[in-house]
Formats: structure tokens, sequence, C-alpha cells
């Protein structure tokens, strides 16, 4: 027995074509006549991203207010946290009427589904001879595919998008503490609430096109006294300076069970020596008889 179930496709072609339409309306009030492929592409990525960033900002002002919906002054809220100006959107609207984007249709694809059924035994294909024994049930060999059904309360999806948000700032929180300077929340020396250090650089992506200094760093030669690099290891080890507050903890308390707050400690290089059974034997330099005494010797 077969049944038709009609399946609808995500939705997620369907707005992003409407994305796309959008862009080629816009470029076409500027004036713009063509556009390429990779262009149009950007646009739309830089598009999506713009209205997934308003829709999560507009919510959390919206949730903020103890509202489960959003208002215009929420979405006017998040346009002025993401440094729109909201004064050219009434400009923008009482221009001349322009071209209706259509909404592209929702496509919905067929699939016949077949009902196993466990009484119900094959018969063998005209390859198997008859001697052979019978087909089991269908369900024993055949796959019945089985699907979730995602979750859709509102409360389960916002306490598990609350907790993968406070995990990813903890976890960079905690980077960024062991990574740069950080300031202390008590006055105390136990480095137990650390905070970030505010370090304000403008502009910010400077950071990312200087180098740093382990870029030009350069290993050690080969031709470089093994006992020197050694003396020199040591010295560095002895030389470490606090430059925060993480560090000078670390010195005051050198048994740390975290191994990412250790100190960093160099190995040590030996010396290596030649094995003794690779030298060969000395030749003996005493001088045998000669040929004409051992012939007198022989007569």
């Amino acid at each position: 027995m077969d049944k038709i179930e009609s399946v609808s496709t995500p939705n997620v072609d369907v707005y992003r074509r409407l994305l796309v339409k959008v862009i080629c309306q816009l470029l076409l009030d500027k004036g713009a006549n063509q556009c390429s492929a990779q262009c149009l592409e950007t646009l739309t990525e830089m598009l999506q991203a713009f209205i997934v960033e308003l829709g999560n900002s507009s919510h959390n002002y919206c949730e903020l207010s103890g509202r489960t919906m959003a208002t215009v002054g929420d979405v006017s809220m998040a346009l002025i946290g993401m440094g729109q100006n909201i004064g050219s959107l009434e400009t923008y609207l009482r221009r001349e009427p322009h071209a209706p984007v259509q909404m592209p249709p929702q496509q919905t694809q067929q699939r016949t589904l077949s009902l196993l059924q466990a009484g119900t035994k094959a018969s063998h294909p005209p390859y198997v001879p008859s001697y052979f024994p019978p087909m089991p049930d269908p369900h024993a060999y055949i796959r019945t595919p089985t699907h979730k059904q995602p979750v859709t309360e509102y409360e389960a999806i916002r306490e598990k998008a609350a907790c993968q948000k406070r995990d990813i700032e903890k976890a960079l929180t905690k980077f960024l503490c062991k990574t740069t300077e950080t300031n202390n929340l008590f006055p105390t020396e136990d480095n137990m609430f650390p905070l970030i250090a505010c370090n304000p650089s403008l502009p910010p992506y400077y950071a990312a096109l200087n180098p740093t200094d382990q870029d030009g760093d350069e290993g050690d030669s080969d031709n470089e006294d093994i006992e020197g690099d050694k003396s020199k290891e040591d010295k560095q080890e002895l030389e470490i300076k606090p430059n925060s507050t993480t560090n000078k903890a670390i010195l005051e308390n050198p048994n740390i069970d975290n191994p990412y707050l250790r100190a960093a400690t160099l190995p040590k290089r030996t010396k290596l020596t030649a094995s003794p059974a690779t030298v060969p034997p000395p030749r003996s330099l005493s001088r045998g008889p000669s040929t004409l005494a051992i012939t007198k010797t022989a007569s």
C-alpha cells in the first residue's frame, strides 16, 4: 500500500532568492545596470547578516521590557544600537513608489512512502535458487528512516540559546584573561575573579595588521655552543618578570593544578657524545718475522 505525503521544503532557499531580488531592485534604483555574481552574493550576505542582527537585537530589547513580541520601539532601539540613522527612513518612505518584489511560490515535493508489513514476505529474485530459505520480514533488513521532531517550545529554545551564549562568553573571557592583562575584582592576589583590562586601541584593526614579536623569531643555529645556550636558558627562567597580576599569582603559587596557568619551562639540551663501541681498536706496531726467516725455519 502506497501513501502520498506532501513534504514542504525549507524556506531558506525561498528567502535567499527573495533577498537576491531585493538587492537587484535596490541596484536598479541606484542606477546600476549590471552586477557580477560575486558582488551580488556579497551584498546578499551583508543584507542577510544585517537583518539577522536587527531581529536578534529587537528581540533582546523586547525581552528586556518583559514582552514576547517586538514593537516599533524595540526595532528603533536596535537600529540606533547598530549605528543606523532612523531619521532617514521617513525620507526613503516618502519617495516615489518602487516596483513591487514578487514573492516566490513555495515549492512542495511529493514522495511515495511504502508501508512495510511485518507478515508479508518478499519472494526470491530470479537469480536465487528455490531451495534457499525464505526471506525474513521486510522490517528486519529494510531501513526505516525515523526523524526526531524539532523542539518548538519557546521556553526551551530561549533557554538553550541563553546557555550557549553564556558558555561562549565565559570561554572567551577566560581566554582573554589568560592571554592579556587583567584586573582583580577584589583587592586580593588570589586572582579568583579576574576582569579584562580595558585598553582601547584606535583603530582596532591595527592589532591584526602589525606583526607580533614571535613572527620574526628564528630557531637556534646548529653552530651555536650548547653550553652557552644552556646557561642562557637557565638565566631566562630565573629572570621572569610579572607583567600582570596573572603572572604574579603564578610566581607566588608554584603548585598550580591548572596546566594552562603554569609557567613555561624550556627543555634542557644535552651534549651528544660518540659511543666508545664505534671507536676502532688501535693497530699493533710490532714487526713480524720476514719471509726469509720463515723459509729457513721450515727447512
